[in-house]
């Protein structure tokens, strides 16, 4: 394990203590409770300032409370945990419905963590499991949430990345890539075949936050011996429903 830095153990020191009290305080007031040396805390409630994580309160001058930076870390805490919880749940419907694997992935700059998982009644070996982390761009949640990204930020998280291969099938030419990514933006799902597992295929649509934001895939996963067309569109069906079910338990409405 690695050392703690002190500058940044001290600065949450400082934002720890806001929980307590009215939620003002001084910078003598922070120095005082926390021994600090003056020109610690003043730069250290300096740099949280011209960050966000503090901001003066106008109407008492030398005080100051929690800025707007803390609000959206809090916020982005509780929507994935609720998207974690809830989409246990919903996850659990669909399989029950389909006998499938059913995931729910969020994404982090260009590869997805599993933060829900429930397995097939079949017996078949899957590479995923909740809390692991795989390559974006050889999933079907990957590229449903690559796919929803702006393009500057796409073409920024893509920048100067090696595509890896999982597998023979995997998209690892950038070009390819975009061309899915784009047929994907206009079909409003995605579908994997082979690209992450050679033995399973995959289909996956967006769930979306209060905003409307993307914010996660759902998908199904089924062994290539059980994968038609017919049984694609069936489970393409289910992981829509069940990807607005769980966009509908985050708050969002559609045509709000």
């Amino acid at each position: 394990m690695g050392r703690l830095v002190p500058a940044v153990t001290r600065a949450f020191d400082i934002l720890e203590l806001f929980l307590e009290g009215d939620g003002t305080l001084s910078a003598p007031e922070i120095t005082r409770r926390l021994r600090l040396p003056r020109t610690t805390t003043h730069e250290l409630v300096t740099t949280l300032t011209a960050r966000n994580y503090l901001v003066p309160v106008p109407e008492r001058p030398g005080r100051y409370r929690l800025g707007v930076r803390t609000y959206q870390l809090g916020s982005r805490y509780a929507e994935q945990f609720d998207l974690a919880a809830e989409g246990r749940e919903v996850a659990r419907e669909v399989a029950d419905t389909c006998g499938e694997t059913v995931h729910v992935a969020l994404l982090e700059d260009t590869d997805v963590i599993y933060v829900a998982k429930v397995d097939s009644t079949h017996a078949v070996r899957m590479v995923s499991a909740a809390g692991r982390r795989l390559p974006a761009h050889c999933t079907a949640v990957g590229k449903m949430l690559l796919a929803a990204l702006p393009e500057d930020e796409l073409d920024e998280r893509l920048e100067g990345r090696e595509l890896v291969a999982m597998t023979p099938r995997s998209l690892t030419d950038p070009d390819a890539l975009r061309a899915a990514l784009a047929e994907i933006r206009i079909l409003g799902v995605a579908v994997e075949q082979q690209e992450s597992n050679p033995d399973v295929s995959c289909v996956a649509a967006p769930v979306r936050d209060r905003s409307g934001r993307v914010v996660a895939a759902l998908s199904v996963s089924v062994p290539v011996h059980r994968w038609s067309e017919d049984r694609e569109n069936e489970l393409t069906a289910l992981a829509v429903k069940g990807a607005g079910e769980l966009s509908a338990r985050l708050g969002y409405r559609a045509g709000r």
